[in-house]
């Protein structure tokens, strides 16, 4: 009598098990009629999403020539990849001629900890003026992200399609002076391990650029800014200036725009 008993309360053993499991998981996931109120609901990781900044867009006066400078970054994906598109560059205005595509990248970006990505991609660069342009590829792979002390670095290493190498670092910091007001320190190096006259590169440390920007933001998304900045080429990447007749250092007052959307 008793084994019949167990074997007719089996099956309703079995159905109340896989009831309360799937009631369990439904609970879990915060979704489901039998969820309960005020959970929230599962955190969606697959969404993918873009955005297009221009961190620098300026006009700057110097001491020997007047520059159109930019700075553009666009990336598409999720939260751990991403493909990820960045250019920077000068246009010589006035006292001068030419300018170049210091870079044209296009990376596959990896979150590989919080606030910090890993990227590997192919690029371009170019120079051009009153001579010949020139126009060259490269594999590069670098670090973006948010040190300690909110200083927003971008490291890489480049190697040309005719086995240049090169090293640029670039790092800035917001400091807030109010709600809408900030001030912008920035650094920036390029050390190469040889020497490309036709990018006027030599080796060792190339050149070093400082600057310093006050930025009023009207919204979060637009905000022109005003600043000075210096920069001046060592070595023989200073020679090889020389010979040509331009500038090894230059200071210049800038004013630009900061947007992103």
């Amino acid at each position: 009598m008793a084994s019949k008993t167990i074997r007719a309360l089996a099956p309703l053993a079995a159905g109340a098990l896989a009831l309360l499991t799937a009631t369990q998981a439904a609970r879990a996931a915060g979704v489901g009629p039998n969820a309960q109120p005020g959970w929230p609901l599962p955190v969606n990781d697959a969404v993918t999403y873009g955005k297009v900044l221009v961190d620098r867009l300026e006009y700057a006066r110097g001491d020997d020539e007047d520059v159109l400078e930019y700075d553009l970054q666009a990336w598409y994906g999720g939260d751990y990849q991403r493909l990820w598109i960045e250019t920077e560059g000068e246009d010589v205005r006035s006292g001068g001629g030419g300018g170049d595509i210091e870079n044209f990248d296009i990376q596959y970006s990896r979150l590989i900890r919080p606030f910090w990505d890993v990227q590997a991609g192919v690029g371009f660069r170019r120079a051009y003026g009153s001579g010949p342009d020139h126009n060259q590829g490269y594999l590069v792979l670098g670090v973006q992200g948010l040190a300690p002390y909110l200083f927003e670095v971008d490291a890489n290493i480049r190697v040309s399609e005719a086995g240049d190498a090169w090293f640029d670092l670039e790092a800035e910091h917001d400091m807030r002076l109010g709600q809408r007001l900030y001030l912008q320190p920035r650094f920036e190096t390029v050390v190469a391990a040889g020497s490309d006259e036709d990018f006027g590169m030599g080796p060792g440390l190339n050149s070093l650029r400082l600057g310093l920007r006050l930025r009023y933001e009207f919204r979060r998304e637009f905000a022109p800014y005003i600043g000075v900045r210096w920069w001046r080429l060592f070595g023989r990447t200073a020679d090889m200036a020389r010979d040509d007749g331009e500038p090894t250092d230059d200071f210049a007052v800038v004013a630009g725009i900061r947007a992103w959307f």
